[in-house]
């Protein structure tokens, strides 16, 4: 909307005179100062110890950034309002926190619009810091996760150690030799993996740490998490959600050693075990082996007391039945002796039995044996006088008295007309006698089939 000094004319102001006019609106709109709820952005500290730093607002569902202004803090102001906002806080006065901070509303003609932090409220910001924590409780409790490391059951000798800490932190070196010089001379076996224990960093140099022994659990009883010391501040990376669930559903049980007493992080909730420092982690790891070495030695005791009253059982038990041990062999005896002498008695009777028995038997198989033989031999000649007669038909004498004759040359018996030749003898034999001859003629051959 145009402004007109007169009707039917405009007005042209310099950019710096609309600049002044914008200061004086903004300073009758905003006289005093206001109480105003952002996050803090971009903060940045400079040499006179002045600090600049961004207030943004994000879209509560979107994440968007809907508003965005200068802001700063003068040295005098911050110089003891930092000190008040972090020891209530426990966290750094530092960009993505949330803050309810009084401003004063200003306009400069050359810098432009921005906002002059003159007080700040702690207790909103932890406020949001206990909102924001509890989101993630609920949120793993709703998932299921929340208690499964708890869960876990503890191994009865948690020898085996996968550490996360830093290798410089005093923590380290603390929980390294509570361990190695305990007064039972327990051996544990420990092997470091090393990650980030404060800073933005944390979160993820913790997890990758996880992921390292994840592929290597096989190896290890338990997983120790420790920093040992520092400040509260630095422990919000310990209230992740990304953290605190790769904690939650580790396959092995966690043990933190965080060195805090004031309040739990997430991840000490989600934990199996937690201990207020690494010392405290150590000797809890020790407690656990006395707590085994004192059940075997109860076990032992028991195994002992147990062995000792069976023999003490048993001896009364042999001497019980020492005592009765005459009585018993004198009463054995006497019922050996009367049974020998029933057997005696009826032993001459038993045998006559027996040897009757016996008798017969021996009658019964000779008559049989006679029989039996008796048709064997009757048998065995009707097949002699068989083969006699078989052998009688079958002899040359037979044949020849029954017409036929033999014809041999040179004292064989030839079966063929071939055989002779013009001027061979020949000897014809017939049941009386022999005749020689003299052959005239060579046989003519026939075709006659060829006996074998």
């Amino acid at each position: 909307m145009e402004t007109n000094s007169v009707a039917g004319q405009r007005e042209e102001l310099s950019l710096f005179e609309l600049g002044c006019r914008i200061r004086g609106a903004v300073s009758q709109a905003f006289p005093g100062t206001c109480w105003v709820r952002a996050e803090m952005s971009d903060v940045r500290l400079n040499a006179s110890g002045h600090c600049y730093l961004e207030f943004v607002e994000k879209h509560t569902h979107t994440g968007q950034l809907i508003a965005r202004v200068r802001a700063s803090v003068w040295a005098k102001t911050f110089c003891s309002l930092k000190p008040r906002f972090e020891k209530e806080t426990g966290q750094p006065f530092a960009s993505g926190l949330k803050v309810l901070v009084k401003v004063s509303v200003e306009y400069h003609e050359l810098y432009g619009f921005s906002l002059n932090v003159t007080d700040i409220d702690p207790s909103y910001t932890v406020g949001d810091m206990v909102r924001r924590k509890m989101e993630i409780i609920r949120r793993l409790k709703e998932e299921g996760v929340f208690a499964l490391n708890k869960e876990l059951d503890f191994p009865t000798l948690p020898r085996r150690i996968a550490l996360i800490t830093s290798p410089t932190a005093a923590g380290y070196e603390d929980f390294v030799n509570q361990l190695a010089n305990n007064d039972r001379g327990y051996s544990f076996y420990l092997r470091l993996f090393p990650a980030i224990m404060q800073g933005e960093k944390t979160e993820a140099s913790v997890i990758a740490a996880l992921e390292r022994i994840f592929c290597h659990s096989a190896h290890f009883d338990v997983v120790v998490i420790i920093r040992g010391g520092g400040a509260t501040s630095e422990l919000n990376s310990f209230d992740s959600y990304l953290l605190a669930n790769n904690c939650a559903q580790f396959p092995l049980p966690i043990l933190t050693g965080i060195g805090h007493e004031r309040d739990d992080t997430v991840v000490d909730m989600v934990a199996h075990t937690r201990m207020k420092t690494p010392t405290a982690v150590a000797e809890f790891l020790v407690g656990c082996m006395d707590k085994a070495a004192a059940k075997l030695t109860l076990l032992q005791q028991g195994i002992l007391n147990l062995a000792t009253g069976r023999l003490i059982n048993e001896k009364n038990r042999l001497q019980i039945l020492g005592a009765r041990l005459p009585s018993v062999v004198a009463g054995r005896i006497d019922r050996n002796r009367s049974q020998l002498n029933s057997l005696g008695n009826r032993l001459p009777a038993a045998a006559a039995n027996l040897l009757n028995r016996h008798n017969n038997r021996l009658l019964t198989l000779q008559s049989g044996m006679t029989q039996s033989l008796q048709k064997r031999m009757a048998d065995s000649s009707h097949f002699l006088k068989l083969t006699e007669q078989f052998i009688r038909m079958a002899s040359p004498e037979y044949i020849l008295r029954r017409g036929y004759s033999l014809t041999l040359k040179d004292g064989k018996i030839v079966k063929r007309s071939a055989a002779f030749a013009a001027g061979d003898r020949m000897v014809t034999r017939f049941a009386d006698g022999e005749v020689s001859s003299i052959v005239q003629t060579k046989p003519e051959r026939n075709n006659e089939t060829k006996v074998p």
